[in-house]
């Protein structure tokens, strides 16, 4: 018998602090319409004192509340994130103290924007394998703790949020195609928390903790190299690209989302954004959409509706999934 995952559950959760442009401009040399026409952000959230792991612990308590299930019966936590709260213990263990899934191994895994496109993948797996029936992929980011804020080209851009899933196994399979890419020769178009070396027997080295960005050499790589991933994987799969009721890419850029549409040939409706609320929040992005989306009863749990997932960001790395929900 085969074994298959679902998406069971959807839910997110932002701080309650919101950063209007407006508010930026007070603090550096910037306005409303310099960000939002440029980027298509409005605002985004920040965190006055709630860490990574707090945000992915209030996702993971939603879906099991939306589940109806105890933490018991979790077998797995994943958390996508560059900004854990510590290395160890791993945001995800932070998560399971939290929410008392002593049942679960539970891990983060870090591939910046495209990290829940990573770590569902991987969760698919665990479940496919019949040896897992129930587990949460979270994406959670502070990314307020890495970003420069006296440098306006990027502090304008991010935001702190976490979004998450329910995966349960199926009768019936719901994962059809993916693509996973990394190319570290262009890793250092996007970095953030460079450790440096500080032993006693070492040559010192800087930390540099600040994020640093490309932002043409980034954009550029999303237009070419993503949008032909995601053209490929369709090709790949059993469906066209008129079959797909949704694509939830990651929200960076509303220019983006603008050429993606024309890329790949779907009216721009089909890409549903929020980055305008939120901002860019990474490995959270995707999964706060999604729930957004399922909320605004966009995308139906349990209707049949077939959705592609798209990620992309530092390492560099870039992923697509076609699910259906």
């Amino acid at each position: 018998m085969m074994n298959y995952a679902k998406i069971s559950q959807t839910a997110h959760y932002a701080p309650s602090q919101i950063v209007t442009n407006d508010d930026l401009a007070k603090l550096m040399d910037t306005s409303d319409e310099w960000i939002s026409s440029r980027t298509g952000i409005k605002k985004r959230h920040i965190s006055l004192n709630e860490t990574t792991s707090v945000l992915a612990t209030r996702v993971a308590e939603q879906l099991l509340e939306k589940g109806g299930i105890s933490a018991d019966e979790i077998d797995f936590i994943i958390v996508a994130t560059i900004t854990p709260d510590s290395m160890m213990p791993s945001t995800a263990a932070r998560v399971q103290a939290n929410i008392g899934a002593k049942n679960a191994f539970a891990f983060d895994l870090t591939a910046a924007c495209s990290g829940f496109i990573f770590a569902l993948s991987t969760g698919e797996k665990f479940i496919s394998s019949g040896r897992y029936k129930k587990g949460l992929v979270i994406g959670s980011e502070t990314l307020s703790k890495v970003v420069d804020w006296s440098d306006r080209t990027t502090s304008v851009l991010f935001g702190d949020g976490a979004g998450g899933v329910l995966l349960e196994t199926s009768e019936r399979q719901h994962f059809w195609a993916e693509s996973q890419f990394t190319d570290g020769l262009r890793g250092e178009s996007l970095t953030s928390g460079r450790l440096g070396l500080s032993s006693p027997f070492s040559e010192k080295q800087e930390d540099t903790r600040y994020l640093k960005m490309e932002g043409r050499a980034i954009f550029d790589f999303a237009i070419r190299d993503v949008a032909q991933s995601i053209k490929s994987t369709i090709e790949e799969s059993q469906f066209s690209v008129d079959d797909l009721d949704y694509l939830l890419l990651h929200q960076a850029n509303i220019r983006i989302l603008d050429k993606m549409a024309k890329k790949l040939g779907v009216t721009r409706e089909k890409l549903p954004a929020n980055m305008m609320e939120y901002g860019n929040t990474s490995a959270a992005s995707i999964p706060i959409l999604l729930s957004e989306c399922v909320q605004q009863d966009l995308i139906k749990l349990n209707e049949n509706q077939t959705i592609l997932l798209s990620g992309f960001g530092g390492g560099l790395t870039w992923g697509t999934l076609i699910v259906t929900i």
